[in-house]
C-alpha cells in the first residue's frame, strides 16, 4: 500500500475520535495528517511529509488555542440560583440574615441598605457561600 493511504486512514480515524470527544484538537491533528497525505500523494519525500504535517498541526493548535481564549462563556458566571425566592429565618442585628434555600440554611446580605425586610426576597447574586438578596425578581 502507498504511504498516502496510511496518512488518510489516520486522518479518518482521528476525525472519528474527534466526533466522540468534541475538543477540536483531534480535528487539528487529523487535518495535519491529511496535509501529510496530500504531500505524499504529490510525491514529496517522507521528510517533507512529516515537516508539513507537523507544521500544520502546530499552526492549527496555536490558532485553535487563540480562538478558544477569545470565546467567553456566558454560563460560567451565571448562577442558576439567581431569581429564586428564599425564606428568611432570622434577621441579625448587622443587617444580614439567615435564609432557607434548597433545604439548607445560608448566610445572606441585602443588595442595598434600602431593601425592605418584609415580603418575598429573591437571590440577586451568589458570593462564595453567601447569598445577596433583593426585593425585585430578576429574569
Amino acid at each position: 500500500m502507498e504511504i498516502y493511504i496510511y496518512w488518510f486512514l489516520l486522518a479518518i480515524i482521528l476525525v472519528g475520535l474527534e466526533m466522540v470527544t468534541g475538543t477540536f484538537y483531534l480535528l487539528v491533528v487529523a487535518i495535519a495528517m491529511a496535509v501529510g497525505g496530500v504531500a505524499a500523494l504529490l510525491g514529496a519525500g517522507m521528510v517533507w511529509q512529516l515537516v508539513l504535517g507537523a507544521a500544520t498541526g502546530i499552526a492549527g493548535t496555536i490558532i485553535l488555542r487563540r480562538w478558544k481564549s477569545t470565546q467567553v462563556s456566558e454560563t460560567s458566571n451565571a448562577s442558576l440560583d439567581i431569581g429564586h425566592p428564599v425564606k428568611v429565618l432570622k434577621w441579625n442585628d448587622n443587617g444580614t440574615a439567615r435564609v432557607n434555600y434548597r433545604g439548607a440554611e445560608w448566610d445572606a446580605e441585602l443588595e442595598s441598605a434600602d431593601t425592605p425586610h418584609e415580603g418575598t426576597l429573591y437571590i440577586a447574586e451568589v458570593r462564595g457561600s453567601g447569598l445577596v438578596l433583593t426585593h425585585r425578581k430578576q429574569q
